[in-house]
Formats: C-alpha cells, structure tokens, sequence
C-alpha cells in the first residue's frame, strides 16, 4: 500500500532518495552518519519506508581496497540499492570555472529539501554548457539569488570569517559538507546575489564526495 506524505497526496512517489559519499581505501566514509541521518530525515519526511540497519549494513558489506565514490538509494518501499565506481580525487590545484544557468529554481518546492534522483532541473541548467569549458553550473531561485550548483553548495569568503552558503530558504539542498561546515562555524547562511561572487575573496563549491573546490566565475 502506499505510504502517506503530505507531498504526495498518499501516492508512490516516482524518484528516489539517494546519498552520495566516499569510502576511503581503508574504508571508512567521511560523514557517514551525516549521510545516513539526512537520508533517514527526508524518509520520514516523504513517507518512505526506511530502516537505519540495513542501511548501516549494506555500507558495512563493501569490500575494497580502493577509494569508491558510492551511491546508496532507497525506494518507496523502503529498498536499499549500492552502487560503487572508482574515486579519483582531482589534481591539486584544481580550480573550476563556473557560469550561472538561466533555469531557474523554485525555492519553494518543498523537494529542493531533499536529496532525489529527480533532477531534471539540474539536467537542463547543465545542459546550457559545453562541459569542456564549464565545470560546475549556478542556479538562480525566482528573486535572483543564488541557491545551490548542480552538483555541489556555493561558498564564498567575503572577508567575514566563516565563509557565506546560500540558506535553504533560497533553494539551496541542505549538502552533508554544507551542514558540517555550518556545525563547525566555518560557514554561515546569507543570502547572496550574483554581484556578491565579483566581491568575494575567494569562491568555493562543494560536497561530501570532493570537499571544497576552489572555483571562479566565467565571465560572459
């Protein structure tokens, strides 16, 4: 039977909710918890079934002696799929260049909450890149600030201290890096426009898989 959730009028929803992480070479995975937490979060949030051990169990069952970029889903009805590919970490000194979409987000949908393989808005920011020369896409919510990359948490040092991240409020995936980095104080949430990148000291984006890259704004 259908799990019931306010977002989804009691019907099965059509995506699942994923986490993407790194299991290091001596297998440990950096903010596992975290990772599990949120998935446990938007579970009860969504009305999917979730259950904590087989999560914890399924990562546990990895075996390998190279680092793994690693993708746990969880269906409806509460099925735990794993995937695992090797995990590069790229090159010191790496510096990606950004540009921002014209798509735009809306800040209000109350998925922009949660980590789903539903991602089509960010196919269609991607897509209005050649990624040969764009390594990371900007969005835009509907009021012109900035929320959140395609794949990563915008962070910028504006000479404050802890650096600036768009709050949830303006569209932006509460990230597991995002979060820790807040917890810590590193990290603070501003709304932020895209005259503030010109500004800033120094651009990062960021997830759990890669941490901070340090990034720059193409200019068009």
């Amino acid at each position: 039977m259908p799990f019931e959730s306010a977002l989804r009028d009691g019907q099965l929803a059509g995506y699942a909710l994923i986490e993407t992480m790194r299991r290091e070479a001596d297998g440990t995975i950096p903010r596992r918890a975290r990772h599990v937490d949120r998935m446990a979060h938007s579970a009860v949030a969504l009305g999917f079934a979730f259950n904590r051990q087989d999560a914890e169990n399924v990562l546990d069952w990895i075996a390998s002696e190279e680092a793994l970029r690693v993708r746990l889903e969880l269906s409806t009805t509460g099925q735990i799929g794993l995937t695992t590919t090797p995990f590069t970490a790229l090159p010191r000194g790496t510096v990606w260049q950004l540009a921002i979409a014209a798509t735009r987000l809306d800040a209000a949908d109350p998925l922009r909450r949660h980590k789903t393989d539903s991602r089509a808005i960010y196919a269609q920011a991607r897509g209005e890149f050649s990624a040969e020369t764009i390594s990371e896409v900007l969005l835009l919510n509907g009021d012109g600030e900035l929320a959140e990359g395609t794949i990563t948490s915008l962070f910028l040092d504006l000479g404050d201290g802890a650096l600036a991240t768009p709050p949830v409020e303006a569209g932006a995936l509460p990230g597991v890096l995002r979060a820790e980095l807040l917890d810590q104080g590193k990290a603070v949430e501003a709304r932020l426009l895209p005259s503030d990148i010109a500004r800033a000291r120094a651009v990062f984006v960021g997830n759990s898989l890669r941490g901070l890259i340090a990034a720059r704004l193409e200019s068009e």
